[in-house]
């Protein structure tokens, strides 16, 4: 691949919050202040020394960080070609890589003198995440979750509930992540001035793209050091899955002026290529603003947003992160789709090789690395960020391979 030779990191550090003709922040005037705040207060402490004491010792003492880098050998013998290696980013407290963000947020919301965080969760993770640092740092906690995601995540449900959130099911639209995104929109319109929003990815408008890449730079600054230490050598390939990005930014940041290694994002290919069968807004979306910047979205020739599916909460959302945008015009990040069927597939076929069982939206990325290694000579090396773990997917993934149990244990609940 030829890359173009500008800094893209110096360029996602860019304060202004546009990614060559993506980004902005396109919002109402009643919440501009709020967020203006967030983004002065974001540039002024990420790089001040207490602060960034105070955010890795939560990394190390709440986190855990750092996660471990796990060479797949048996899973690469089975395959042939290339070594697979992952980041298991589910190793992290609550399951994902998402608690890096939420950390980093609440830290700048308690300088803010904030006391209730607003958030949207699609898989739960996000949710799951931002519950436990507000309990942990004493903060009211509210959740907006898609009707439907709230129903099949469950087990992420009760543990925001357990650990004192409120969550709440939206039942507008198409009950799904971007409509929690909009319900907690609403939700700031409302409280302007004692909420904080802390947005799950590197989308919305700026400065959350820059400050979510930012808190989750940590995960590829990581693999560059693991990868050295295990191999000898950095990777050839790095593949993420991508919803909105906040996990493929982490894994890529480290690596983006590192024009030999290859980024390459998957995305949610669902059942189909008609519009409401996917979620792969770089595959088959066009730009648009939407839900306050600017960037890739799924939508039809009159700019509507198009209904989106895929079997991973995390991934069923209708836009994406307007740096990757700016990355793959500019040909320096590769995207690929990979379909609920073989996402399903991947996860088994990694559980089975190496007793890992991954959650569905890094399934999609695992996917593509399963399809691309056997093409590879053995002495290249892709690394999968493994951005969660798959107990919250349980009542799904239980469905397609033992819904005959599924349907015996739901039972015994009921007695």
């Amino acid at each position: 691949m030829e890359a173009s030779k500008t800094n893209f990191k110096q360029l996602i550090a860019n304060t202004e919050g546009y990614y060559g003709s993506y980004g902005g922040m396109y919002i109402p005037e009643i919440i501009r202040e709020n967020i203006s705040g967030i983004a002065e207060a974001f540039n002024h402490y990420k790089d001040e020394g207490d602060f960034k004491k105070e955010l890795a010792a939560a990394y190390l003492e709440l986190s855990g960080r750092p996660t471990a880098f796990t060479p797949l050998e048996r899973l690469t013998e089975h395959l042939g070609g290339a070594q697979i290696a992952i980041k298991n980013e589910g190793l992290n407290h609550t399951g994902a890589h998402k608690i890096n963000h939420c950390i980093g947020q609440v830290l700048l919301a308690k300088r803010l003198g904030k006391k209730r965080i607003i958030a949207e969760t699609g898989a739960g993770q996000h949710g799951y995440a931002t519950a436990t640092v507000c309990a942990r740092y004493g903060m009211e906690c509210v959740v907006y979750m898609g009707k439907k995601d709230y129903e099949r995540q469950r087990p992420n449900v009760y543990w925001m509930e357990l650990l004192g959130a409120t969550v709440v099911a939206v039942e507008d639209g198409e009950q799904t992540l971007n409509d929690a995104v909009i319900a907690a929109f609403k939700d700031l319109i409302a409280h302007p001035d004692d909420s904080f929003y802390l947005l799950g990815s590197a989308v919305g408008p700026h400065p959350y793209p820059a400050m979510n890449t930012h808190f989750q730079k940590i995960v590829g600054e990581e693999i560059r050091k693991q990868s050295m230490a295990t191999f000898n050598k950095l990777p050839n390939y790095c593949i993420a899955c991508v919803g909105g990005g906040s996990n493929a930014l982490g894994m890529f940041y480290e690596f983006l002026d590192d024009s030999e290694i290859q980024l390459i994002g998957v995305e949610a290919g669902g059942y189909g290529l008609k519009a409401g069968e996917h979620a792969a807004k770089i595959a088959h979306g066009k730009q648009g603003i939407f839900e306050g910047y600017s960037s890739y979205f799924l939508q039809d020739n009159d700019g509507n947003i198009s209904n989106t599916s895929s079997v991973s909460a995390g991934l069923d959302y209708c836009g994406v992160s307007p740096i990757l945008a700016h990355l793959y015009d500019e040909k320096r990040v590769m995207f690929s789709t990979a379909s609920d069927d073989e996402s399903i597939a991947a996860l088994q076929l990694i559980a089975q090789k190496e007793g890992i069982i991954l959650a569905l939206e890094s399934c999609h990325a695992m996917a593509e690395a399963i399809a691309l290694a056997p093409s590879l000579s053995k002495d290249k090396l892709i690394v999968v960020n493994a951005s969660g773990r798959g107990e919250k997917d349980l009542f799904i993934t239980m469905n397609k391979f033992q819904p005959e149990a599924l349907q015996s244990y739901i039972k015994t609940l009921q007695k």
